[in-house]
């Protein structure tokens, strides 16, 4: 053993206190002894409130304490559980306040895990390099399945959820169970023979899409998932395949060959029934819609016929208020007449005066008229002599002024052949014909001197 980085070089008789002895002595265990993977059964576990593991780590022949932190302790895939067979990978200490050799726990895994999940990377690796699962293989789940396929074990609490989801989602739905062990060196044969068998009757049995599932549990337990039987019959089989095994952080071999892999045994019932939920709750929505609009419609029409009713009075009522309605009207239908015949009894009354004073006597008018007569016969002779002494004034004017009456005095009128009257001598020329009108008659001549 080497010796502690804290030890002093004393001699026999040197006194070292016992904080050194345990300091020394941790830092001997941990320098001799590096981080290893240590076997064991748990034994006397303690989970402390501050997140904390302390058990002990025991076979037939020898035990040591351990304690695993609690950032250490959150990290396990599993739940540790006193009596489980584990491997530890720990570091060898010493506990210094109380002098108590202990192992400090960085990881813990079930007993055999290790070979196990070896065995599992190599199968994974093996048939990925084969295309067993290429994305490009994987098919569509139907989206209105008409029956489900699932093959699990009729104990096993996957199947109860599995029924309780699809009942709860889909119960219209048949669900035929292909019951197979999920657990055990014989259950991958039997589960790959139930996966077959469902292939085999789907079209019998009316089934679409076919659910392999299993609670969750250690490495050991879903053992039975990452056999290659059953992965080649998940390939093989004509219905596409939905796996739920284990918990969300679960992964198999089957997960990676199926179709589609599920987080649980009710998310692979989910998923199936995924179309059913949506047009259920669409539906549900509609529905939600429909009542509302029924709603305000139905409201809408008590308002209004709250309304109607507020206007609506006993036809009693009605017919007293047309009787006072009619009666009123007559009043005043009877008091307006009055007022008119009252107006027109003093507008007759008055035209009666009127005409009576404008009534004509005839006996002065004719006398008045014969007056008239007189005065207008003497105005028309007056208006006719004074017409006629105008005449004749005008006659006797015209007399004077008309030409013949010139030309009977001795005088005439020469004109020119076209009509025209000469009125200069400067304006004839020798052999010109002219004729000159007097007063009973006209002659014509020829101009023979100039």
């Amino acid at each position: 053993m080497n010796p502690p980085s804290t030890s002093l070089r004393n001699g026999a008789t040197d006194v070292v206190s016992v904080s050194w002895l345990n300091r020394a002595a941790r830092e001997a265990l941990e320098g001799s002894f590096p981080l290893m993977w240590i076997a064991g059964e748990v034994s006397t576990l303690t989970r402390a409130a501050s997140g904390h593991l302390y058990f002990t780590l025991k076979d037939d022949q020898a035990q040591v304490r351990c304690t695993m932190w609690r950032n250490r302790a959150q990290s396990l895939s599993f739940r540790l559980e006193h009596g489980m067979r584990v491997e530890v990978r720990a570091l060898v200490t010493l506990f210094e306040p109380r002098g108590d050799y202990q192992l400090s726990v960085e990881n813990v895994r079930q007993a055999g895990v290790g070979n196990l999940y070896e065995a599992f990377l190599r199968l994974k690796a093996r048939l990925e390099a084969e295309g067993l699962f290429d994305p490009a293989h994987k098919r569509p789940l139907p989206r209105f399945p008409r029956g489900i396929a699932v093959v699990t074990s009729p104990q096993a609490a996957a199947w109860r959820d599995v029924t309780a989801a699809l009942a709860r989602r889909a119960p219209q739905v048949p669900v035929c169970l292909y019951p197979t062990p999920v657990q055990g060196d014989t259950a991958p044969a039997q589960i790959a023979a139930a996966i077959q068998r469902a292939g085999a009757r789907a079209a019998l049995d009316g089934n679409d899409v076919l659910l392999v599932v299993r609670g969750g549990g250690s490495l050991e337990d879903l053992a039975a998932f990452n056999d290659e039987r059953v992965a080649r019959a998940i390939r093989a089989c004509p219905l596409p395949v939905v796996v739920g095994v284990g918990h969300e952080t679960d992964f198999s071999i089957a997960d990676f060959s199926a179709d589609l892999r599920a987080a649980t045994p009710t998310a692979a019932a989910e998923l199936a029934s995924a179309a059913y939920m949506e047009l259920r709750e669409g539906l549900e929505q509609l529905a939600a819609r429909l009542r509302r609009s029924m709603e305000r419609r139905i409201d809408a029409a008590a308002q209004r016929l709250d309304r109607a009713a507020a206007r609506l009075t006993h036809p009693r009522q009605r017919l007293e208020r047309s009787q006072l309605r009619l009666t009123i009207l007559d009043q005043g239908l009877r008091a307006s007449m009055a007022r008119h015949l009252a107006s027109r009894q003093a507008r007759v009354a008055g035209l009666g005066l009127r005409l009576k004073a404008q009534r004509p006597d005839p006996a002065q008018k004719r006398a008045h008229l014969d007056a008239l007569g007189q005065r207008l016969q003497r105005a028309t002779h007056g208006l006719l002599a004074r017409h006629q002494a105008r005449l004749d004034a005008l006659q006797q004017h015209l007399a004077h002024l008309d030409p013949r009456a010139v030309l009977a005095r001795g005088y005439s009128i020469t004109r020119h052949a076209d009509g025209r009257i000469v009125r200069s001598a400067a304006g004839l020329t020798q052999g010109t014909r002219v004729r000159i009108e007097m007063s009973d008659g006209s002659v014509g001549a020829t101009v023979n001197e100039d």
